[in-house]
């Protein structure tokens, strides 16, 4: 089930990625997104998150070790940008609920795998 679960968050990972590349290349409907008309704020964060979410996407979907830190990275992110400055970013609630369940579903089951490795011990 951890696999599902990782390939899952992983095509999730592609999924934003896409909608961030579909931003800056100036096919998302909006007055000021496409990359040359975007704020500073914006740049920066759209370039850094079209980059990221696929590799987390890949790594997510390898079962690599860095997955999980790359996505990490990105919800940390993603949380600054709609908790912390929703003044610039706008307030994304579902986006910010998302990230606190995976964040509670993958904690779940990495203490089940360490519970279980400690049972085999003894």
């Amino acid at each position: 089930m951890f696999e599902t679960f990782l390939r899952a968050v992983a095509a999730l990972c592609a999924g934003l990625g896409l909608l961030y590349w579909i931003r800056l290349l100036g096919f998302y409907d909006g007055l000021t997104w496409r990359f040359d008309l975007m704020p500073v704020h914006w740049q920066v964060a759209a370039v850094c998150l079209a980059v990221l979410y696929p590799f987390a996407a890949s790594g997510l979907w390898m079962l690599a070790s860095w997955g999980p830190v790359i996505w990490f990275v990105c919800a940390v992110s993603e949380t600054v940008m709609y908790a912390g400055f929703p003044e610039l970013y706008g307030r994304r609630d579902l986006v910010l609920i998302v990230h606190a369940l995976t964040v509670v579903v993958y904690a779940g089951f990495r203490l089940h795998r360490w519970a279980e490795r400690r049972r085999e011990e003894k």
